[in-house]
């Protein structure tokens, strides 16, 4: 098992429900991707910009990419109906590690071509207290994206983006290394304008979420935010 600091599923066999209209994506990943309901804040975020999203998630704590696929995720994406789908592991900064990302992305990424769908790779970010690991993670995420000619959402380079601009933000949570609301909001911004390709600057600071969750980022650091998230996609 990959990423052991994960937590739990989010929900019933890991699986969440279905949105409103919109292009539908289905998130595959751990607890980086269920903390501060990142998916919800993807089609919030993404129905401000005027392009909507509707998501689906299949997280469960402490998995990577190869124990979805032995947990069967993979039954998921046959489903069909997808346009894109979202796949994280954990930091995947070690060598080791970054061979399995791409291993199993490639893997998946063939399920996914095969129900119409186009592969997405989340970058996150690695623990607080690695945090010069930042770039491997960087170059982990590109090359998977890379091998699949999917969709890079760096996420991990805008939180170094939004550190050049105010190094005060908190992104990372109390352990150190899942989101605080800052940060998984920054996530989302990369995520749903990546996927959207539009601008996330001068999207809203504060967000009402399907499951009635208020998420609210302080306004004299959402411009920070904003404009961390449109110099990583502009770099990917």
């Amino acid at each position: 098992m990959a990423c052991a600091q994960d937590a739990s599923p989010a929900g019933p066999g890991g699986a969440s429900g279905p949105g409103p209209p919109g292009d539908r994506v289905l998130f595959v990943g751990n607890s980086l991707t269920e903390a501060n309901d990142l998916p919800l804040m993807v089609e919030a975020l993404s129905a401000a910009a005027g392009r909507p999203l509707s998501t689906e998630s299949v997280t469960y704590g402490g998995v990577s990419l190869e124990d979805h696929w032995a947990l069967g995720t993979q039954r998921s994406i046959e489903r069909g109906g997808w346009r894109f789908v979202v796949l994280q592991q954990g930091p995947s900064a070690l060598p080791d590690s970054r061979v399995n990302l791409r291993e199993w992305t490639r893997r998946f990424d063939a399920v996914i071509r095969a129900a119409g769908a186009v592969t997405a790779l989340y970058m996150v970010w690695p623990d607080s207290r690695r945090d010069g690991d930042f770039p491997r993670v960087s170059e982990s995420y590109r090359l998977a994206a890379q091998d699949v000619a999917g969709i890079l959402l760096p996420a991990g380079d805008a939180w170094q983006a939004a550190w050049r601009r105010q190094v005060s933000i908190a992104l990372y949570g109390p352990d150190g290394f899942h989101p605080s609301a800052a940060g998984s909001y920054l996530a989302a911004l990369t995520i749903a304008c990546g996927l959207t390709e539009s601008s996330p600057v001068g999207l809203p600071h504060r967000l009402r979420l399907r499951n009635g969750v208020s998420i609210e980022v302080a306004p004299a650091a959402a411009p920070a935010l904003q404009a961390a998230a449109d110099e990583a996609l502009s770099g990917t």
